[in-house]
């Protein structure tokens, strides 16, 4: 198989099942901007941090391509010809939220309390977590805007909504295990 194909040397790529947009659609940037989270997430884990965080971040990772795969789907295609839901394996569910949660709320266990915005940065690991998530963030608003125009998972949204938490808290984490300072941002009077 080539990696070039050359069906988008005029501006347009294939949706899952074959429909061709325009490479800047709404759906493209939704499921574009998952896959540029997905590498700064990878970004994350070749640091040196414990292997647990390693093992989480290869699980949001499957996700993340899981996501991409409902975002590259327009809802004409999401069924199959019998009937059947054509990403019947696939799917974001209540227990892949859930386990952003539990792994938010172990780590939060042993933090200071929040009690001000915090700047990103301190260690350069904090820092690319902060970068990611903020493609998170941009990954959720293009999500929401796709969803004001094609009806999209709502799973999907939730899930990205969770993960930038988790990267937050993430930060926040590594900031604590390697003793950076976290620097308080207290507005000007």
């Amino acid at each position: 198989m080539k990696v070039y194909t050359k069906t988008g040397d005029k501006g347009t790529t294939a949706l899952f099942g074959g429909t061709r947009v325009p490479k800047h659609h709404i759906r493209i940037e939704s499921y574009g901007t998952v896959d540029e989270l997905n590498s700064h997430i990878g970004l994350i884990r070749d640091q040196e941090i414990q292997s647990h965080y390693k093992t989480v971040l290869i699980e949001i990772q499957d996700r993340l391509f899981t996501l991409g795969a409902i975002l590259a789907t327009p809802p004409e295609k999401e069924t199959l010809k019998n009937g059947q839901p054509r990403l019947q394996q696939l799917g974001i569910e209540e227990s892949d939220i859930e386990y952003l949660e539990k792994e938010i709320d172990t780590m939060e266990e042993n933090l200071p309390p929040m009690t001000h915005f915090v700047l990103p940065g301190g260690h350069t690991t904090v820092s690319y977590c902060h970068i990611a998530r903020c493609v998170c963030r941009r990954a959720e608003r293009l999500v929401t805007h796709l969803n004001d125009i094609e009806p999209t998972d709502t799973y999907v949204m939730k899930y990205l909504n969770r993960l930038s938490d988790y990267l937050f808290v993430l930060a926040r984490k590594l900031s604590y295990d390697v003793k950076a300072e976290e620097v308080k941002w207290i507005p000007r009077k």
